[in-house]
């Protein structure tokens, strides 16, 4: 079976606060000139996306240097759910290195922050400590999240409107990014539709090839054998 876990790339569309906005506009018609093209702006990271290191390790590997290879992945979903906005993931809600096994070399964290993509709310995600993402470096897994990714995002609220439930000893920078892209290891960011994945499935998340690129888009596909749900 086969499902798509990416989020369709269109005019509007939400970005990380301070990205480029995303517009997909005709360029060429039928009407006019007998064929049809559109134009693409983006950056990116937008939407369903991949990080190569460069995205936060200066002079590191960069989309089109990782081989075809590390974009396609032996997944094991971890339901992290309930979830409270801005909670830290420690690493206690992973599983063991020695848990997985060799064949595992993605965790798909499933926060449910998926359900509030387009609102403000999606910003007040979850995040992984760095003890929590050294947890998945040292087990050589790379991480793959329904979130803006593994890191506190700014809220949309102001000192007016706090976000419900935020923390006052949140991380700056971006400690989870640079624990896994330091080792090497891409993360997949707002996956979509992990409802009712089996717990192991392959995840194939191809950027495209671009020169010197500190990330992509992705077409984001589970694969798995049997039913709907089957672990």
């Amino acid at each position: 079976m086969f499902r798509d876990l990416s989020r369709p790339i269109e005019t509007g569309m939400p970005t990380y606060p301070g990205d480029p906005d995303v517009t997909l506009a005709p360029d060429a018609t039928h009407e006019t000139d007998g064929y049809a093209t559109s134009e693409l702006r983006t950056g990116t990271h937008a939407g369903t996306h991949v990080d190569a290191p460069r995205h936060t390790i200066p002079g590191s590997e960069t989309v089109d240097e990782l081989g075809v290879g590390s974009f396609a992945f032996d997944a094991r979903l971890v339901d992290l759910r309930p979830l409270e906005p801005r909670e830290a993931i420690e690493p206690g809600a992973l599983p063991e290195p020695t848990a997985l096994g060799a064949e595992v070399d993605l965790l798909v964290l499933r926060t449910g922050w998926a359900s509030h993509w387009g609102t403000d709310r999606y910003r007040d995600h979850p995040y992984l400590t760095a003890a929590a993402a050294e947890r998945c470096r040292a087990a050589g897994v790379a991480v793959g999240l329904d979130t803006f990714g593994p890191d506190p995002t700014p809220s949309a609220g102001g000192d007016a409107d706090p976000p419900s439930n935020a923390r006052g000893d949140e991380p700056d920078g971006t400690p989870a990014h640079n624990v896994l892209l330091g080792d090497s290891l891409p993360i997949v960011e707002n996956l979509c539709e992990l409802d009712d994945l089996p717990t192991r499935f392959r995840l194939s998340a191809f950027p495209l090839r671009l020169r010197d690129g500190d990330g992509s888009p992705v077409r984001a596909v589970a694969e798995w054998e049997g039913r709907t749900g089957d672990t």
